[in-house]
């Protein structure tokens, strides 16, 4: 498990995603559309871009925080359990640990592909310990654009954990995905 150097967030983007896991921001336009066994997920229509933005909330009631955040960071692991994982590995370049992440997806559509930096933070807040985990994409001359394959360019992440004061983890995931139109592959 390897996290990207430090320096490429900020702390005040930290304490935001810790300040969004206290008090989830749900108001106004976020539409709720799926709330299930301690999980509610949202979705937020931004109208410049026609893109959504989402936010998931909840509960794992049998996974501690520490075990929760390993299995986050831990690429290898995701390979074995994610059939859409087409390629995921870090890399270092210019000093930094850089993602790159290629999605499979179904026929006639092209995969996607991500390069992006992530970075770990444990906080200290008011006495609990929160675990941080903050993405975004970046580009590198490491990982040139493929053929056939739709490169996502902006791609944010936050994932906070806590405890839930019974041996599980609370959370909050918020993602912005913003990619290129739709190619499909007629043939």
């Amino acid at each position: 498990m390897m996290a990207a150097a430090g320096g490429n967030f900020s702390d005040e983007e930290f304490w935001k995603a810790c300040a969004e896991l206290q008090q989830p921001a749900v108001a106004g336009k976020w539409e709720l559309l799926l709330e299930t066994s301690g999980i509610s997920v949202y979705r937020l229509l931004e109208e410049s871009t026609w893109l959504y933005k989402y936010k998931i909330f909840g509960v794992l009631k049998d996974c501690s925080p520490a075990l929760l955040k390993e299995v986050y960071m831990d690429l290898g692991y995701r390979k074995q359990w994610d059939q859409y994982v087409n390629e995921l590995y870090e890399k270092e370049c210019d000093g930094e640990t850089l993602v790159y992440w290629q999605v499979a997806y179904p026929f006639p559509m092209y995969n996607r592909d991500y390069v992006y930096i992530r970075e770990l933070r444990e906080l200290d807040m008011e006495g609990r310990k929160i675990y941080v985990i903050l993405a975004k994409s970046t580009s590198s001359s490491q990982f040139p654009e493929r053929s056939g394959v739709i490169r996502v360019n902006q791609y944010q992440q936050s994932l906070a954990i806590e405890s839930d004061g019974k041996g599980g983890s609370r959370g909050d995931l918020n993602t912005k995905i913003n990619q290129k139109v739709q190619k499909f592959s007629i043939g």
